[in-house]
């Protein structure tokens, strides 16, 4: 018998996206469609006094300019996990402006050409006001919101005070992230149609269930009258898993044209349309005794939120559940400025883990310890948060075979005491740990064909991350079916809910229910094989029959077995069997990862040479899917820790690098060798096969590693995230 799980299955749609055949949202083939264009506010504060549409209406081919004079009215959705539309206001329903970039109005064209001339006629004046958009300056205003479902912002454990007292060794440092934009390869696309009191939207969508939802709840409708459909996206990363303006603007212009609406972001609109990573001033304090044991931490983690919300996307949930620390205070802070709502962005506990990673190099630094051997004697089998022992946790290995692959033994402790050449050598490392899973789970509906073969649906999505591929081979290895045999199909509200893919929950919630459906549908065609008089099978119990390559078989004579093409085509119609959806349990998963960065001490370049890391995200369920997760996560750890930020004015609130041009990600020539590798051990607490979410760990330990390897390679602590050259040479603080 052969198992699909663990293997290195080519990914199932790569040939449809190489070849151009999957199609995307903006993609759909819908008859009669029009085009929309977006003009956006050129202020970050203020009102509009005046908004002249007169030219634009009356160019070539526009069927409607919409503004907040004429915009349907539409209802504000609400901001839980089940409909995710955290932005509090809907643009276009008023005369305020609450941030720049804020969409103002909406041309319907016959032609995007059209649509984009006319959207360039369309004038508007503001009462502009002084916005304030700088988190150091705005720092006195910040406040601890009220917790949420899935947040805590203000916890203590123990007696912080006294373990700050005991503490032989206490680093008081202040680290800073900032803000940063999630720039997937497709941007954001809508289009609305609606057939009477129905909506159909084909949309770019981490969560279509809550697209499906936020429509429904603008616009009246029951949730059955809308269907979105989203079967391939290019990339998210967060950015299209809450639910934005633009996608209800859309439908509201379709209703209101009677045609159906395509409207795609600018690459600049996404900057502004959904979403980012929020900037961070973080305050740490970490004590230790002599023996490099951890007496007290305290964490302020302080990040901006808009006007109009207090959505926090950066979670300090690390320095909470992480390490055997007996006396913790944790505290996370909000700062209102006049910037769109913050949202995920890929691995949320990149910011926290960062600071916390860092601090405990500095904490290794003063004690001479070893920074492995600091992390190994804090290191804990149990959340430290709730108490819970993990289901499984090999981080301790992570540490030692990592740092066996690095070749960490051959480290010089002393800083800028290792040289290539004329270049600074420096090697640093750092946990890496992210939670998968503690949200709702999926519905998973199997259909067995009278062929013989299987069809799995479920409302899920995949964002790149291989979910065609992975579930494919769970629901074969489930079944006891051939890969060839089994299809999956994802993106469509039609299907049975799933959560949105994001907090690393779609393997330990879509994996489940695929895992209990095709269990039902298995012992379903078992019942049927013993059922059935003319079947090898019958009269034997159900428990003494297995699955395997695409047959039932009874387990103490395997040569006694009916395939499943045979059994479904002498039964002459298709079972289908749907699980309900069951909460997805809380995970951890977690690596070690070892960065080795080169520093030109006459121009301050750094560049990062080497990374290994070895992770634990229990049972891998595709060796090369996991993989790529991985490398990814360090590509994109290279590019938060060394190039990544976005720019404002200061005075205009404006983003100034709205593009690919100024906003910089690493390239080829950027990426060094990437060794990565897994422990591979199943997780006892999984539903999924022992299967945990990973998908956001590897880059949250990369931005640490590679700050501490600069550290090493020059002596500079650099705690203002990005590592650009000027930081680097410039004097030290005083």
């Amino acid at each position: 018998m052969t198992s699909m799980v663990g293997r290195p299955i080519a990914r199932l749609d790569g040939e449809a996206k190489v070849t151009g055949a999957a199609r995307y949202a903006a993609d759909a083939q819908v008859a009669g469609v029009t085009h929309g264009t977006l003009v956006m506010s050129t202020v970050a504060r203020g009102r509009i006094t005046r908004i002249d549409v007169r030219a634009a209406e009356a160019a070539p081919g526009v069927l409607a300019v919409l503004t907040h004079r004429t915009s349907p009215r539409l209802a504000l959705p609400a901001a839980d996990l089940a409909t995710a539309f955290f932005q509090r206001f809907l643009p276009m329903q008023d005369d305020l402006v609450r941030h720049a970039g804020q969409p103002v109005a909406l041309v319907v064209a016959g032609t995007l050409e059209q649509a984009q001339h006319a959207a360039a006629l369309v004038t508007v004046e503001y009462a502009a006001e002084q916005p304030a958009v700088d988190l150091d300056d705005a720092l006195p205003t910040a406040f601890v919101p009220p917790p949420t479902p899935v947040e805590h912002n203000d916890v203590v454990r123990g007696d912080p005070d006294a373990g700050f007292a005991a503490a032989h060794v206490v680093v008081d440092a202040e680290y800073r992230t900032p803000l940063q934009h999630h720039n997937a390869l497709e941007p954001s696309a809508t289009i609305a149609r609606w057939e009477g009191d129905r909506l159909t939207v084909h949309e770019s969508a981490q969560y279509v269930v809550a697209t499906r939802n936020a429509l429904a709840q603008a616009f009246g409708l029951p949730p059955e009258n809308v269907r979105v459909i989203s079967p391939f996206l290019g990339g998210g990363f967060g950015s299209k898993g809450p639910v934005w303006p633009h996608t209800l603007l859309t439908a509201a212009a379709a209703r209101h044209v009677g045609r159906p609406v395509k409207l795609v972001l600018t690459r600049a609109q996404t900057y502004t349309s959904h979403g980012h990573r929020a900037a961070t001033h973080q305050h740490l304090r970490v004590g230790a005794d002599r023996d490099g044991r951890l007496t007290a931490i305290e964490h302020v983690l302080t990040q901006h939120v808009s006007r109009t919300d207090t959505f926090m996307g950066n979670g300090s949930e690390p320095t909470r559940m992480l390490y055997a620390v007996p006396n913790l205070r944790s505290t996370q802070r909000a700062v209102p400025l006049d910037l769109p709502t913050q949202s995920f962005v890929r691995s949320p506990e990149t910011a926290a883990v960062h600071a916390l990673e860092s601090a405990l190099d500095e904490v290794a630094v003063a004690l001479g310890v070893d920074p492995v051997e600091l992390r190994i004697r804090n290191h804990s089998a149990v959340n430290q948060d709730t108490g819970v022992p993990h289901g499984s946790n090999h981080l301790v290995e992570c540490y030692r075979r990592g740092a066996e692959a690095f070749g960490w033994a051959g480290r010089d402790q002393r800083p800028g005491a290792m040289r290539d050449g004329g270049a600074l050598v420096g090697w640093g490392m750092a946990t890496a740990a992210h939670t998968a899973g503690n949200r709702p789970g999926a519905g998973v509906r199997v259909t067995l064909g009278p062929d013989g073969t299987a069809t799995v649906q479920c409302a899920t999505h995949d964002i790149g991350t291989g979910t065609y591929t992975v579930m494919t081979q769970v629901a074969a290895d489930t079944l006891g079916m051939h890969l060839h045999t089994v299809s999956f199909e994802l993106g469509d509200t039609d299907f049975p809910p799933a959560f949105g893919s994001a907090a690393s929950s779609t393997v330990p919630a879509v994996g489940a229910g695929v895992v209990r459906a095709c269990t039902q549908a298995r012992d379903r065609a078992v019942a049927l094989a013993v059922g059935d008089p003319g079947s090898p099978l019958h009269g034997l119990a159900p428990d003494q029959v297995g699955a395997a390559e695409g047959h039932l078989f009874a387990t103490g004579m395997p040569s006694r077995r009916i395939s499943y093409r045979d059994l479904m085509g002498h039964h002459g119609r298709a079972e289908v069997l749907t699980s309900s959806p069951a909460p997805a349990p809380l995970g951890y998963s977690t690596g070690a990862v070892f960065a080795e960065v080169h520093v030109d001490p006459a121009v301050g370049r750094v560049r990062v040479t080497r990374v290994v890391g070895v992770f634990d995200p229990g049972r891998v369920l595709n060796h090369q899917t996991a993989r790529s997760q991985a490398v990814g996560g360090v590509i994109w750890g290279i590019g938060v820790a060394l190039t990544e930020h976005t720019l404002l004015d200061p005075h205009l609130g404006r983003i100034v690098t709205p593009n690919l041009s100024g906003y910089l990600v690493p390239v080829t020539a950027d990426v060094p060798e990437i060794d990565v590798s897994f422990i591979d051990e199943p997780d006892p607490a999984s539903p999924a096969l022992g299967a945990r979410g990973f998908g956001e760990t590897p880059s949250t330990g990369v931005t640490a590693a590679i700050g501490n390897a600069v550290h090493h390679a020059t002596g500079r602590r650099i705690r203002d995230l990005p590592i650009t050259q000027d930081k680097v040479l410039a004097p030290p603080a005083t």
